[in-house]
């Protein structure tokens, strides 16, 4: 039968509940164990798709389109496996499916409350990922004990363990021990108040992982077991880490997977963990520094770009580098153009986003990246920024725009695709999860790639006009990535720039830390040799490589 873990907070939020249950689920996966992972969130909105990344941090794209909470993008790096849309829930969907059943009269009459059929529905959501060939469901409870929205999750959560059985359910309990200095103590209160508040809505935490700014001394551990009436070695010190990918090995020296097995009676091998040990070893022992200018108007809240920070730490992985990410506001645009915020960069790269402010500094980036052979990667509207500046400053086309920012422009290089202009609800129009890719033999793209066709996740509405296409390509750019039927371009690139590629589908969502995705693979290796003063020399070996290839084409 399925086991299931539950991971729930205390004391204060961010304080890495996710990151916990995705190294946990690192753990059980490498000890053979097949792992799948979910999201439960209290807050009412049906998705994250219509929340401001300043309040929520980044929208996370599954391969099936779904619209998810940022944690996804962690369960899926760690575990490596491709999670869907019902990896997540929130309060708003759950209760949205409930009213439409009660407006179908699949209730039978029945008063419709909070018990059981808000709790039903939770665990419905629960249920549905224990399939046959899933044997370990790890779900993560959004929020802090003590909020009032994650009342009915906590319910359905003390329910779950009547109807599967005792031996098939445990509970992590996530809290803060906080050091106060002048008396040089870490403190269990916070801790003892968090299981408190959670036993008193009938959970009882099997084990308890302590966040703290240092290692949890022994008596400290030993009084948390003993207020909290946790065995001792369920007790678990996690301390910060400067690499988020350590945090399986801290667990896994912590004894927690192990404790884990014997309390849900689960007979697996101990994990293998050399290669993930020698990965966070390579990252931390590279000396050379890469400095990768970020472009985008939400750099006050860096878990708005969380997937792209993230891949670009995979791709210098790859390359011996450790990145420097220099947070750059496209909103200010004074100076940019004159290289007063983008020189001494080794890369620069343009993330996604939605709506009008800071498009102009994007647009910017792209033109100092082109004109100074700075290595680009431009990512969904970075690509659409790279196109309009191209059409402005090559092609002639000036005033070029998205119809998304400038309705009347006169070349309208960016616009919606035929017949969606009239759509009133605009999410209709949206191109969401993955979709296939041809790639151009002999161009970078298909180099970096490896194969002629890749499937990539996209969150889209705007595309390339094709009615510009073939002046865009006459004037030099070429269209290294369309669609199968050749209608919407998916992957720009500049031959004979050092590297200068951009695509309209997001790569970062696909990107695993032993294995980063090409584009960011390639972008990192070009921003090192960049930072290493060899980068033409780099360019000119694959520029022959692509003529070679294109001629035998």
């Amino acid at each position: 039968m399925t086991k299931h873990i539950f991971v729930t907070g205390g004391v204060a939020s961010s304080l890495g509940k996710g990151l916990t249950a995705s190294s946990l689920g690192r753990l059980l996966k490498m000890r053979g164990l097949r792992v799948t992972m979910q999201k439960l969130d209290p807050y009412i909105n049906v998705d994250p798709g219509t929340m401001n990344p300043f309040q929520h941090g980044e929208v996370y794209v599954t391969e099936d389109g779904g619209e998810t909470d940022l944690d996804l993008g962690h369960y899926e790096r760690f575990i490596d496996e491709d999670l869907h849309r019902e990896s997540n829930a929130t309060t708003g969907d759950i209760y949205r499916t409930v009213i439409a059943k009660e407006r179908r009269g699949e209730y039978l009459g029945q008063t419709v409350q909070v018990i059981p059929h808000i709790t039903d529905e939770i665990k419905a959501r629960i249920h549905a990922l224990a399939t046959p060939d899933i044997d370990i469901v790890i779900t993560e409870i959004g929020g802090t004990v003590g909020d009032i929205e994650i009342l009915p999750f906590l319910e359905a959560l003390r329910q779950f363990r009547q109807d599967v059985g005792r031996q098939n359910v445990a509970y992590i309990h996530v809290t803060l021990v906080p050091y106060i200095g002048p008396s040089e103590e870490q403190k269990t209160k916070p801790t003892q108040h968090s299981v408190t508040e959670l036993r008193s809505r009938g959970i009882q935490p099997d084990a308890i992982v302590c966040r703290s700014d240092r290692p949890l001394a022994t008596h400290v551990k030993q009084k948390i077991s003993r207020m909290c009436d946790v065995d001792e070695p369920g007790v678990v010190s996690a301390a910060d880490a400067s690499n988020i990918y350590a945090i399986p090995l801290v667990l896994h020296d912590e004894g927690l997977d192990t404790y884990l097995c014997d309390l849900l009676r689960i007979d697996a091998p101990e994990p293998n963990l050399d290669e993930w040990a020698d990965m966070c070893r390579r990252w931390k022992d590279a000396t050379d520094t890469v400095r990768i200018g970020l472009v985008g108007k939400y750099t006050d809240l860096p878990d708005a770009y969380l997937s792209v920070t993230e891949a670009i730490r995979h791709g210098a992985g790859t390359a011996g580098v450790r990145p420097h990410i220099v947070w750059i506001p496209s909103d200010e645009t004074e100076g940019l153009l004159a290289g007063e915020r983008l020189s001494g960069l080794d890369g620069i790269c343009v993330p996604g986003g939605f709506g009008e402010r800071g498009v102009e500094g994007k647009i910017q980036a792209a033109e100092y990246a082109r004109e100074n052979r700075v290595p680009y990667l431009g990512l969904c509207l970075g690509l659409q920024c790279a196109v309009v500046e191209y059409a402005r400053n090559v092609c002639g086309m000036p005033g070029a725009n998205s119809t998304e920012f400038d309705p009347n422009t006169p070349f309208p290089v960016i616009d919606l695709m035929e017949g969606q202009r009239d759509v009133e609800d605009k999410g209709g129009t949206m191109r969401l999860g993955a979709y296939p890719c041809r790639l151009l033999p002999g161009t970078r793209a298909e180099q970096a790639y490896g194969d002629l066709v890749v499937y990539e996740r996209h969150r889209h509405r705007y595309e390339v006009n094709p009615r510009f296409m073939g002046q865009l390509e006459a004037s030099g750019l070429v269209c290294s990535g369309i669609s199968p039927d050749k209608r919407l371009v998916e992957v720009i690139e500049l031959p004979e720039h050092p590297f200068f590629i951009a695509s309209q589908f997001h790569p970062e969502f696909t990107s695993r830390p032993n294995r980063p995705n090409p584009l960011f693979r390639e972008f990192l290796a070009a921003a090192a040799a960049n930072a290493r003063g060899d980068l033409d020399t780099a360019t000119s070996r694959r520029r022959q490589v692509t003529i070679d290839v294109t001629r035998e084409s």
